[in-house]
């Protein structure tokens, strides 16, 4: 029985469980012949990978992945490992595993390897980080999981990811800012560049009232930079009128696909809007007056 690596930390254990690594090593030395190799798998049997970096998957192009799978179909086989019988975990591909499922396929090509609980850990974060559409957010919490749960130092960190130690600690920091601007940084409502003047600026409540001016008002960096200086130790009162908050609300994967078809049926852009109660409104989008009948057209047979 192999022992159990002390590299692990506390939350990633919590998370998988104790025996995941030795399950997952004693099944692929079953099973030699899937080892790197791509297979077609079934999308039920797959799980999603509990290492995922990333946050938020953006809708639409998501959406768009789905409709070019549809024509042409999965280009790139997705990476998992197994686990047991029947049952897979997603090492990379959530993007591609998502829009074919929102695609409708019931199997998709599988690159299967071997790898155990830090190994998944460490692949995950590194192939994440390396991509240009994670936000700072997203690319600063990867870090964060990196030094904390497989326990590097930062100097160890950089070193993996191939990045200075600069740039790791000046994403490291971006975490120390209040949640909502974590928030606005990952929506794009600001740019790292802001969010790392916002840092210098002391008080919380002086960071986000700032944070709001910067949105509302439009403020570059170097206007930012300066209010920091004006107001690291300050009270800062905002000038921009408090907006009510609005919460968006993430559809469930069922009525994802059923917008998603309705939309391929009617060769249309489609949105459907909720609120908390249910109630809510479906937008049909169409260019001219030719693509409205054609919508109706479909619409009537």
């Amino acid at each position: 029985m192999p022992k159990k690596r002390g590299s692990l930390g506390r939350g990633l254990s919590a998370i998988l469980g104790d025996n995941i690594t030795e399950i997952s090593t004693e099944i692929m030395e079953d099973n030699i012949p899937l080892v790197g190799q791509t297979h077609e798998i079934s999308i039920s049997e797959i799980e999603t990978n509990p290492f995922q970096p990333r946050i938020e998957f953006n809708q639409e192009k998501l959406h768009e992945l789905a409709a070019s799978i549809e024509q042409l179909g999965i280009i790139q086989p997705i990476t998992v490992r197994k686990l047991q019988e029947n049952k897979y975990q997603l090492i990379s591909g959530e993007r591609r595993l998502r829009a074919s499922q929102l695609a409708g396929l019931n199997k998709i090509p599988s690159f299967v390897r071997v790898a155990n609980d830090q190994e998944m850990l460490e692949m995950a974060l590194v192939e994440n980080i390396q991509r240009e559409d994670l936000s700072p957010i997203e690319v600063a919490l990867s870090y964060q999981r990196l030094i904390d749960e497989i326990k590097l130092t930062q100097e160890e960190c950089s070193e993996r990811v191939g990045k200075n130690r600069s740039t790791v600690t000046n994403f490291l920091r971006l975490l120390k800012l209040p949640s909502e601007i974590q928030k606005g940084l990952s929506a794009g409502e600001i740019s790292a560049g802001h969010a790392r003047a916002l840092i210098n600026v002391k008080n919380s409540d002086t960071q986000i009232n700032i944070y709001h001016d910067i949105v509302a008002n439009g403020y570059s960096v170097r206007e930012v930079e300066q209010l920091a200086k004006d107001f690291g130790d300050k009270n800062y009162k905002r000038t921009s009128k408090k907006k009510a908050l609005s919460i968006a609300n993430l559809l469930p994967f069922q009525q994802q696909k059923m917008v998603h078809d309705l939309s391929r049926n009617l060769d249309t852009e489609i949105e459907l809007k909720k609120n908390k109660k249910g109630k809510g409104k479906l937008i049909i989008h169409f260019n001219n007056d030719a693509e409205l009948a054609n919508i109706f057209e479909i619409i009537n047979k």
